[in-house]
């Protein structure tokens, strides 16, 4: 299947999640001055447009950005990315991961992007082209097996799927298994949602059952409306970088004031 479309959702509670960590930890990661490689094995399309019929449609940003920007400090690296962003796309324009990245990372840095969908690998080449990074169409599980260890050693990677693919659930501990083994140094990043049935639960349990040094962090909220599954949303860290528990302590304070 390749019908998942970040559009609809982006800017939502899981996004501030996930991008405020990711923010934070390259924020972290490039203070030291040596380069680093960053991974993406679901890139989507890099920049999306909060205004779009399709974002209207479920209201996701409205009830996660809209809401909680401001409770970020002018100086936090979500923020930066943020208004970067609508400096270069426009007020109406929201920053997926790989535009995060992109904005944060250096000269002499690395950045390989892997999206299969058509639709979005197009939209992600022509919104990310300016960088002249390295983008791929094709499958991200099979790029970031390829890429590890890559060139600089030093890096983080980001496996952010739809989960459209149900089995991913049971693949993905066996596939961070084999990064981690051929990249030991390297910090691997995994978002994934909280659904009404759980189907996450088994996965995180072969996860920390298996890296029992990660970190996991979960926020809860209410579905944003009628018939919507998702409860809230995880990220989980192998390696994390110094500092990434008391950022996730401040958006457990964050979340509270919705």
């Amino acid at each position: 299947m390749l019908s998942y479309q970040h559009i609809y959702h982006a800017g939502n509670l899981a996004d501030v999640q996930k991008h405020a960590l990711l923010a934070f930890a390259l924020d972290y990661m490039t203070r030291k001055d040596k380069p680093l490689t960053y991974i993406e094995t679901h890139a989507g399309r890099g920049v999306y447009d909060l205004t779009a019929p399709e974002a209207a449609k479920t209201g996701e940003a409205a009830a996660g950005i809209s809401l909680l920007e401001q409770g970020f400090p002018a100086d936090h690296p979500y923020r930066r990315r943020l208004a970067e962003t609508r400096a270069l796309f426009g007020d109406a324009a929201y920053p997926g991961s790989p535009l995060v990245a992109a904005l944060s990372l250096r000269d002499g840095d690395s950045l390989h992007l892997a999206e299969l969908h058509p639709q979005e690998h197009a939209a992600l080449t022509a919104n990310m082209g300016r960088w002249g990074l390295n983008i791929a169409k094709r499958d991200g599980f099979e790029m970031a097996l390829a890429l590890t260890p890559p060139t600089p050693r030093r890096g983080l990677m980001l496996i952010d799927p739809s989960y459209e693919v149900k089995t991913d659930y049971a693949n993905i501990p066996k596939t961070i298994a084999q990064i981690a083994r051929k990249w030991n140094v390297g910090t691997i990043a995994l978002w994934y949602p909280l659904l009404l049935d759980a189907p996450h639960t088994p996965m995180l349990r072969a996860l920390m059952a298996d890296h029992p040094e990660s970190f996991r962090h979960e926020l809860r909220f209410p579905p944003v409306r009628d018939g919507h599954k998702m409860t809230g949303t995880g990220m989980w860290f192998l390696n994390p970088p110094y500092g990434i528990e008391s950022e996730a302590q401040r958006l457990d304070a964050l979340y509270k004031t919705l």
